[in-house]
């Protein structure tokens, strides 16, 4: 009877998860492994599983060295009747399928047909669903499983769900370990064939998948197809948030991290969080002090290759990135692509705390800090803290005295690259930052910012404890020094404190009780009050 259903056809077990049929409700029983992960059979060696025991016999000949199917014709042997028949079809240095645009042979037609549509581009398997195509039936099967959310093969050990069984199978190896493909160059160990493969190009340089735009030549089809987004301009992942579009999935992914505040990557050593391995990678290297790439031309070090690129160009002075609405040049990608917004305007990154919108992630953090009060960054010699590593860089001259940056004129030395550009225009006589209300001209944007609030009457500075504003935050910090009674700054003749350190620089602060300590300390000093008048003299 149960043969007689192989000619009528019959196939009265059905799987409930699939509905393939079967004539036998043992092979029924033995499919339904399929879907369960279930695996009894146990390999003694090595420790791998199988759903049938016929399986189990045949992969222990991998362990015996055991191969009982020989040909006749060549004597060669295998360790499954099903590789002796394929090999049996061609004998080696024959392959009787030959692909007439490249020459690659194949052992089966079926396999040729599959190949030829490489080179013809035909993907006569569509979803329904997307409408993308696929060159061969079961590759559509699987993509259809996307869309349904269907994974019907289910991991044994841990439960997990895939929508394919060679995926379940190569998951599977995490859990035993086994690594069966090995690497002839370097003995690396691999649970795939194709990721050998793959890896084998490491050695051989091999490139096989070339862009018809440039010519570039890449290792694998996945990144080609990336690759040639930069010629067609797509983008075809989307962030749902901000409807920002980008070329690859993995791009995408990252970018979202923004919006969640997700930062997956923790450094073991204080903690900091980052939204790419990449960037914690580099960051370890703080905390271990190597910076491994070296420029030739100083001597300086970077952590990573594209900060030595970077760098290399301040030496040869090449600026290959334009922007195309003022023309101005710049040594890396990302920096010409935050200066845009500059004209666009966008500012992405918004405090939470007061709503201020910032162009850059830095300067953001660098805000919060105006809320939180942190001041991360300690100077050994005195103790004071600032917000920004780059300040108390800067700070830290003050105790050294160093001054790297030098005027090409007048020789004068500044602390800080920002200030020789100001300083040059003394000289110069250029003043680029010109007020709207009354015309005047200033060296400095933040001086012409200090004098539009003489137009506007703005005083953003406020007093914490008596709630008088002023319009400079020195003169807030100054004022502060009234409620504390603190006088940092001492008479170097008679010992007397002062709240500022040039209290006569503005002749309006200049008060009585300042005068009478200059009468008593006229016969030892001979001081001259740097008015706009003219200097006090006997």
């Amino acid at each position: 009877m149960p043969h007689q259903r192989a000619h009528t056809r019959g196939r009265p077990f059905n799987c409930s998860e699939c509905g393939k049929g079967f004539t036998l409700s043992s092979l029924l029983q033995r499919h339904w492994r399929v879907h369960t992960g279930e695996r009894p059979f146990n390999c003694s060696v090595c420790g791998k599983r199988f759903t049938q025991l016929s399986n189990l016999k045949s992969h222990q000949r991998i362990h015996t060295g055991e191969k009982p199917f020989i040909c006749s014709e060549c004597g060669k042997g295998f360790t499954l009747s099903s590789h002796l028949q394929r090999y049996q079809q061609v004998h080696p240095g024959e392959k009787a399928f030959s692909c007439s645009v490249c020459g690659k042979g194949f052992t089966q037609s079926s396999s040729l047909l599959n190949h030829q549509r490489v080179h013809t581009g035909e993907k006569p398997y569509t979803c329904s669903e997307c409408g993308k195509g696929f060159t061969q039936s079961s590759n559509l099967q699987n993509h259809q499983r996307v869309h349904s959310g269907e994974k019907p093969f289910i991991c044994s050990d841990c439960g997990k769900r895939f929508t394919e069984s060679s995926a379940l199978l190569v998951h599977q190896q995490v859990h035993t370990g086994v690594k069966p493909f090995t690497c002839s160059f370097c003995g690396r160990r691999f649970t795939l064939s194709s990721k050998l493969l793959v890896h084998q190009r490491v050695h051989t340089g091999e490139k096989p998948f070339s862009c018809s735009f440039c010519g570039r030549r890449f290792t694998l089809s996945s990144k080609l197809l990336v690759h040639q987004r930069v010629h067609t301009g797509e983008k075809p992942f989307t962030c749902s948030v901000c409807e920002k579009r980008f070329s690859e999935s993995s791009a995408l992914l990252v970018h979202q991290r923004v919006h969640t505040g997700e930062k997956p990557f923790t450094c073991s050593e204080c903690g900091k969080g980052f939204t790419r391995s990449s960037n914690l990678q580099s960051h370890q290297q703080v905390h271990t002090g190597v910076k491994p790439f070296t420029c030739s031309e100083c001597g300086k070090g970077f952590t990573q290759s594209s900060n030595l690129l970077a760098h290399q160009r301040v030496h040869t002075g090449e600026r290959p990135f334009t922007c195309s609405d003022c023309g101005k040049r710049f040594i890396c990608s990302f920096k010409l692509k935050v200066h845009q917004r500059v004209h666009t305007g966008e500012k992405p990154f918004t405090c939470s705390v007061c709503g201020k919108r910032f162009t850059w992630l830095s300067t953001l953090q660098n805000h919060q800090r105006v809320h939180t009060g942190e001041k991360p960054f300690t100077c050994s010699e005195c103790g004071i803290g600032f917000t920004q590593l780059s300040n108390l860089l800067t700070h830290q001259r003050v105790h050294t005295g160093e001054k790297p940056f030098t005027c090409s004129v007048c020789g004068k030395g500044f602390t800080q690259s920002s200030h020789l550009p100001s300083h040059q225009r003394v000289h110069t006589g250029e003043k680029p930052f010109t007020c709207s209300v009354c015309g005047k001209g200033f060296t400095q944007s933040s001086t012409l910012q200090r004098h539009q609030r003489v137009h506007t009457g703005e005083k953003p500075f406020t007093c914490s404890l008596c709630g008088k504003r002023f319009t400079r935050s020195s003169t807030l910090q100054s004022h502060q020094r009234v409620h504390t009674g603190e006088k940092p700054f001492t008479c170097s003749v008679c010992g007397k404190g002062f709240t500022q350190s040039s209290p006569y620089r503005d002749i309006s602060e200049f008060t009585l009780r300042d005068a009478i300590h200059l009468l008593r300390m006229w016969d030892r000093i001979h001081l001259v009050i740097p008015t706009t008048g003219t200097p006090v003299s006997s």
